[in-house]
């Protein structure tokens, strides 16, 4: 028996280290290397409109969907299942998806950013990620407790669950708004005002509680917080997925306020802002572990206030822009880069990070590459400040720099020799 525990844990290590290190290409290359080009060619010309939103938008699905969101699957894929004490599911379920997920995204980026045949292969492609993901969810939803497994859910389980079914309903718009523009649009771009609200289910309504869920699962433990307050952290996933509905149907301002509000109940529901009754676990990671959590929920709360803002203004390209840069990469980004060093090595096999004074120099330069980008973004679409364009590419760089340093740790960390142990997650969470 434990043979065969053994065995399953190394076969899904190596399953979880393929989903990561596959997000990291998509982070690197379709992700932030045409992100940082886009920049540039902007910043040069001084005008938004200047890239074709194909390519802004090719940045964004391999951002979202081909780097968090295939990091997310694996991790579902080795933690839910533990963690909710379910039996076991088939590794080749696991596989699959991987494989069904990395061809529907890799298709999906080159014929957006090279339109060859896309009127076929932008459908073909949405479908491809959506059977990855009802894979994903059989596999990890549909199995039975097995004997042990406590009968009441905890709330972080409803939080995921909200968080997934946000995954279902982007994937879903993403398939409808493919056909759509397959059959009737002149290039491989969403219309500008469906993106926006695209944007606000695809971020909000899935990333968002996805990280409350696994914030409020593992943070008290890795932070020393007090106990999670429940009821709180219900609220404010019933806020948020209000927000998410009204922006959908374009209130932008009610939505903005229930975001905030469901960001603020979040934050209050963890206790990130209160004093830690037990000392941070940072042993084998930076000590600043923490603080740099609470830098991103400030980044949260800063993108929601900057929606609303936004919503309050005729042209406010610039200021969504910022708000959304606030979410993915003040917030999302940040969030993978502290929980993920934390987590993945152990995950797979029991590691030891690379370097934590390289996760330290690396989270410096994201959160100063975002806060460039935000407020540059801000004076320069907005005409407060024209000398703010030359800025914008700088910030790119800094923050190409900070993702190359992540994949670099990341990547030695697991080329490194590891101690396999049956279960490390009960390890981390004793």
């Amino acid at each position: 028996m434990m043979d065969r525990a053994v065995a399953r844990e190394k076969a899904l290590s190596v399953m979880l280290r393929a989903y990561i290190f596959t997000g990291l290409v998509f982070m690197l290359l379709p992700g932030t290397m045409l992100g940082v080009w886009n920049l540039i060619k902007i910043s040069s010309r001084e005008a938004a409109e200047s890239v074709s939103p194909a390519w802004i938008q090719a940045h964004g699905h391999a951002q979202l969907f081909g780097w968090v969101a295939t990091f997310i699957l694996g991790i579902g894929f080795y933690s839910i299942p533990k963690l909710r004490k379910l039996s076991p599911f088939a590794l080749w379920e696991g596989w699959l998806c991987w494989a069904l997920w990395v061809v529907g995204v890799t298709t999906r980026w080159l014929c957006t950013v090279y339109p060859w045949e896309w009127r076929v292969l932008m459908p073909l492609s949405a479908s491809l990620e959506l059977a990855a993901f009802l894979i994903f969810f059989q596999a990890v939803g549909s199995h039975r407790p097995s004997r042990g497994a406590p009968k009441a859910w905890e709330s972080w389980i409803f939080v995921v669950i909200a968080a997934t079914l946000g995954l279902f309903a982007s994937l879903g718009l993403n398939l409808g708004a493919s056909i759509q523009v397959a059959l009737h649009a002149a290039s491989p771009a969403f219309p500008h005002e469906f993106d926006q609200r695209y944007l606000i289910v695809s971020t909000w309504g899935f990333l968002v509680p996805m990280v409350w869920g696994f914030s409020a699962r593992w943070l008290p433990v890795f932070m020393g917080l007090r106990p999670l307050r429940n009821a709180f952290l219900l609220a404010a996933v019933g806020l948020n997925t209000a927000g998410v509905v009204m922006g959908f149907f374009e209130h932008f301002t009610v939505a903005g306020v229930l975001l905030l509000g469901g960001a603020v109940l979040a934050v209050v529901s963890i206790r990130l802002f209160e004093p830690s009754v037990k000392p941070a676990r940072t042993t084998t990671i930076h000590e600043s572990f923490p603080v740099f959590i609470r830098i991103a929920y400030g980044w949260l709360l800063t993108a929601a206030a900057l929606g609303i803002w936004a919503s309050r203004v005729r042209e406010a390209q610039g200021i969504w822009g910022a708000s959304r840069h606030a979410l993915t990469v003040g917030f999302i980004a940040a969030m993978v880069f502290c929980v993920g060093q934390r987590i993945l090595p152990a995950f797979c096999g029991m590691r030891t990070l690379w370097s934590a004074r390289l996760m330290l120099v690396m989270l410096v330069l994201l959160m100063t590459g975002c806060a460039l980008r935000v407020a540059s973004e801000i004076l320069a679409y907005q005409d407060f400040a024209p000398w703010a364009w030359k800025v914008l590419p700088v910030s790119a760089l800094i923050e190409l720099t900070a993702v190359t340093l992540f994949a670099i740790n990341l990547v030695v960390t697991f080329l490194r020799p590891a101690a396999v142990v049956p279960n490390p997650l009960t390890i981390m969470t004793e």
